[in-house]
């Protein structure tokens, strides 16, 4: 019985429609728009990507307030979860494998040692993914009542 999750589709971590919909027209072009990315990115002010691109100020900055930077300390989890829940995940993180890749695994994990524990150490045989069903012959976590 493994435990495998789906990747995020193609369009995982792109702009929703609806948000593209209310930012403000910007007057450069896509490929005036990168270059101006890169070169902030590079160390550039505003000011200065607009005296050398030869744009005005303020369509320079629309374009640059658009860009997503990483942040040095993240404010909230990926997961839905408690803190401690979040650190834990975090710390059974394998490198840099997505964070989607170590929560399956390790559902994975404790799916295998609860269908161990309760067969006696067989494999128990496959059984039905529909979602209606509910399992109850495996045991519910330390801490959680069904």
């Amino acid at each position: 019985m493994t435990f495998k999750g789906k990747p995020p589709g193609n369009g995982a971590g792109e702009i929703s429609k609806r948000t593209e919909a209310l930012r403000p027209v910007i007057m450069l072009a896509p490929k005036e728009a990168a270059e101006a990315r890169r070169m902030r990115r590079a160390g550039q002010s505003p000011e200065q990507i607009a005296a050398i691109m030869d744009k005005p100020l303020d369509e320079v900055e629309k374009v640059l307030v658009q860009m997503r930077m990483p942040r040095p300390e993240t404010t909230r989890g990926t997961l839905n979860v408690t803190l401690a829940a979040h650190a834990l995940v975090m710390r059974e993180r394998r490198g840099d494998e997505p964070i989607w890749t170590t929560v399956d695994r390790l559902l994975d994990e404790l799916l295998r040692l609860r269908a161990l524990q309760g067969t006696g150490g067989a494999e128990p045989p496959h059984r039905s993914r529909r979602r209606n069903e509910a399992d109850t012959t495996l045991p519910l976590l330390a801490g959680l009542k069904g």
